[in-house]
């Protein structure tokens, strides 16, 4: 039987085979046709839509997770062969004409006029959401929305893809250990290993996160900087992975899907139903924080140039800033190092979070898997037992895995039958090396638990909609309890019960503590420059851009202004841009919303810090009054239900150290 045409939740990922995909999803849309029939002659659609894509959406999540985390050259024709009918399928359903006269009778019903609490916000947001994807169209204006739809799924993918395949293209063996000068011991183990796999002599870099960063902050050698610096920020720009083309061509149609619908541009469209609403709101509010931290920002880079006594350059940045702050707090983010083995830190996390948050995490040993390092776990409810859901961690960088971190669902369960919930989280962090356990940066640990805030939204959620559930929520309000999560990396109740050295079991010392703390809002200005830089330039091109400057140039234009360094002329990091462009909304026109939620999670974190991070209390209260409700409720309500109140603006400035603390 083929393995991807029935849910389990024990996924057969050990069986799955290219092969499959192309006859499954052929079957799989035939029975969702079947389903849709059905529910435009129920008396209930609204009840029968939720569960009738449920198959074909769990074979696509599981074959489009393998294709990035396990990809070979035959599962991705079969993706890239399927795509095209299934984007069809899904785009199709708010266009069908029976379907949303079968909606709207049941709508005029006095059972619909009676609903209330989360079915009658399924009933509404389904009418709004069937408009604004073309249900009152003619007939010309549905097949030329689907035709977009299907254009998009298409190239977004092939934008995917062309990064992924230029970040393998490229890599840097360095022969000799003497031109390795100020890489930490842990970069150039892990440079020698990478070396080894490819069966080289020396030491080999690529443009993989950990081995990245590590030349940009430590690397003595200017030259090596600037080549590995040019390399990354010209990804899919020119040759057989240009992605120039695919931009272009994704913001048209975006903008000619959006006209079509009857909003300004792109932005007002995906921000129809989100916090924000419109496009407008959005900007203004990356503007106000752009005003507010531009003349720290401008004082940061100053100092920068001064303690460098000499022009920054953009490959400069990393190297002098990690050099500057080791000379005003005596500290060297690599002696964190020793204090965060993963498998101590994921420990502690669950640890901690188990505590909080009433529930019990174990780990699942046996069950399949798409990697040997890839481990599973389960969730409880510590107090009922009952099983809440499971969910897969793959940390380590590969060649056939894209890069990044991030979390997906694979099943949203039903709480009422007590059906769990199933997911995964993944990274691209500090591998092993050398015998030593994979000792992470600190960054790398707020990674893991930003991540795993994600999964919790999916894992805890009591929503009875499918649609409803989880992390289905506006996208900038979907970040709140991934970023909230980073907050415990921070605070030394919680540091204590996960930091410890990897030989000794020493806790991290107060006086590293102290300066990593007294450094936290070190160039703080120039990290929020940085993403608000990426929400200009993604606003820009979906409200401003015309069509008559080069992409690549008129985005470079605008992120030069939030650049610490002068940026070169072949500058391109826009090409490389996943978040924008590598799925049909991804994050377009939605940039903003990470520092829109990175309010709402300053803020909310008071609540941990004033009554306790461990707070039983509060911890109850986070898990049920926000993880567990989904978008059941408007999410400025579900934020006030917790906090008794709107979000202060002012949160996340106090935090990054950018105006004084409130008395």
């Amino acid at each position: 039987m083929n393995p991807l045409v029935q849910i389990c939740f024990r996924v057969p990922f050990d069986k799955i085979q290219a092969s499959d995909v192309r006859p499954a999803i052929d079957e799989l849309l035939a029975d969702a046709h079947q389903r849709l029939d059905q529910a435009i002659a129920s008396d209930r659609p609204l009840q029968a839509m939720d569960t009738m894509t449920e198959r074909l959406d769990y074979a696509m999540s599981v074959v489009r997770h393998l294709e990035s985390v396990a990809t070979t050259p035959e599962l991705r024709e079969a993706l890239n062969e399927v795509q095209p009918k299934v984007m069809a399928f899904y785009s199709s359903i708010p266009l069908n004409a029976a379907l949303w006269k079968a909606i709207q009778g049941y709508a005029a019903t006095d059972e619909a006029r009676a609903l209330s609490g989360t079915m009658k916000r399924y009933l509404t947001k389904t009418m709004d959401a069937f408009k604004r994807h073309g249900a009152e169209l003619d007939a010309a204006g549905k097949k030329r929305l689907q035709e977009i739809d299907i254009e998009l799924a298409e190239i977004t993918t092939k934008f995917s893809q062309n990064v992924l395949d230029s970040t393998n293209a490229w890599d840097l063996t360095i022969a000799e250990e003497a031109k390795l000068a100020g890489l930490p011991e842990t970069a150039v183990a892990a440079a020698r290993a990478a070396a080894v796999q490819k069966g080289r002599e020396g030491f080999r870099f690529t443009l993989q996160g950990p081995s990245y960063l590590a030349v940009m902050t430590y690397l003595d050698d200017e030259a090596v900087r600037r080549e590995m610096w040019r390399a990354y920020n010209t990804r899919a720009s020119s040759g057989d992975y240009d992605n120039r083309a695919l931009i272009v061509r994704i913001l048209e149609l975006r903008k000619e899907k959006a006209k079509m619908l009857g909003f300004r541009d792109f932005a007002d469209l995906v921000l129809d139903d989100r916090m924000a609403h419109k496009g407008d709101r959005a900007q203004a509010f990356i503007e106000d924080l752009r005003v507010k931290t531009d003349p720290r920002f401008r004082a940061e880079n100053r100092e920068l140039a001064e303690f460098a006594q000499r022009e920054i350059q953009p490959w400069d940045v990393g190297y002098w800033a990690e050099k500057e702050r080791a000379a005003l707090y005596q500290f060297d983010e690599e002696e964190l190092r020793p204090y965060f083995p993963l498998e101590r830190v994921v420990a502690g996390m669950f640890q901690i979070f188990s505590s909080v948050l009433g529930i019990r995490v174990s780990e699942e040993p046996g069950v399949p898997a798409w990697d040997k390092e890839v481990k599973c776990y389960a969730i409880h409810d510590a107090k009922s037992g009952e099983f809440l859901g499971s969910f897969y961690a793959d940390w380590y960088p590969r060649e056939n895995k894209r890069g990044g971190a991030w979390m997906d669902a694979l099943i949203t369960g039903d709480p009422q039958k007590k059906d769990p919930h199933l997911g995964l989280i993944c990274g691209n962090l500090t591998p092993p090396v050398d015998g030593k356990p994979a000792l992470l940066t600190h960054r790398e640990v707020e990674t893991i638990f930003h991540e795993f805030g994600h999964l919790l939204h999916h894992l805890l959620s009591r929503v009875e909609v499918r649609s409803l559930s989880g992390t289905s929520v506006a996208w900038d309000f979907v970040e709140l309890p991934s970023q909230i999560m980073e907050n415990w990396c921070w605070e030394r109740e919680s540091l204590d019960a996960f930091a410890a050295h990897y030989e000794t079991g020493a806790k991290l010392p107060e006086d590293l503590f102290q300066k990593m703390k007294r450094a936290r809002t070190f160039r703080a200005a120039n990290a929020q420059m940085r993403q608000l830089g990426f929400a200009f330039v993604d606003l820009a091109l979906h409200r401003e851009w015309d069509g008559s400057t080069d992409v690549v140039k008129y985005s470079r234009g605008i992120l030069e202004k939030f650049a610490p360094a002068p940026l070169p002329g072949d500058y391109s990091m826009i090409t490389g841009f996943t978040h924008l462009f590598a799925s049909p909304v991804a994050y377009g026109a939605g940039y903003y919303s990470y520092k829109w939620a990175e309010v709402l999670d300053a803020d909310a974190f008071t609540r941990f810090r004033r009554e306790g991070v461990f707070s039983q209390t509060v911890g109850r209260e986070y898990r049920e009054k926000i993880l567990a409700r989904g978008d059941s409720e408007d999410p400025a309500v579900i934020y006030r239900d917790f906090m008794g109140r709107d979000p202060d603006p002012d949160a996340l400035l106090e935090r990054a150290g950018l105006i004084a603390a409130k008395a």
